[in-house]
Parts: structure tokens; sequence; C-alpha cells
């Protein structure tokens, strides 16, 4: 079964690293994860994996009492963005919260599971 993982970060984190080097424990948190990463690919496991540009750079499209329009970035009430994406293909619902509960040790933040609708969805 397919899971999308959905990882977050507070934007004023966000702000805060992209404006300077990132440290040495952020550089250590990354590594591991790309430690999952290859792990999973070995596996089979791992569908798709990427992060995400800023925010800022970010289109919303909605529809309104005029129409669909699109307006630069995301809502400015968010405290959290999303910053990646991984989709993965897994056994069921348990090793996909053991998968993101693994990036969650090594990021410290968090990780939304939620199934992909398909032929094989059944929850």
């Amino acid at each position: 079964m397919k899971y999308l993982l959905l990882g977050y970060t507070p934007a004023a984190s966000w702000d805060a690293e992209s404006a300077r080097t990132p440290t040495a424990e952020a550089l250590a948190a990354f590594a591991a994860y790309q430690e999952i990463e290859r792990e999973l690919v070995g596996n089979g496991e791992l569908v798709s994996s990427e992060g995400l540009g800023h925010p800022a750079v970010s289109t919303t499209v909605s529809q309104g009492a005029a129409g669909v329009m699109a307006t630069d970035g995301p809502f400015t009430e968010l405290k959290e963005v999303l910053a990646s994406f991984a989709v993965i293909d897994v056994s069921g619902h348990e090793r996909a919260v053991e998968i993101a509960s693994r990036i969650v040790r090594v990021l410290g933040e968090p990780v939304e599971v939620r199934p992909i609708m398909g032929a094989d969805f059944t929850a």
C-alpha cells in the first residue's frame, strides 16, 4: 500500500535556516535522513522523495466569489509549512508509521502519514 509522508517545519525556523549556513547538527540530521532514504531505496519501499521550495515562492490557487484565482505564497496564518514529501510503498499503516517515526527522530519535526487512495485502498 502506498503512503504519502508529509514533512512539516515551523515557518519561522525555515526563514532563519535559509538566512544562514546550516549548522553541524543540521547537516548531521540531514545525513541521517539520507541514510534512511538509501535503506528504503535498497529494499524497494521508497517510491519518491523531494524537498520543497520556500513557501514564499509558492502560489495558492483557490476559488472565491469572483472565480478561480492564483495568489502568491501560502496562507499567511500558517505556523508550520509543508517542507518535503515522500511516497512509500509498504506492507501497511504500521510500517508507514515506523518509517515516519525514524524520520521524526532524526529531523525532529512532524511527519504526517496519509494513505494514497488507489485500487488497493481499504482504510
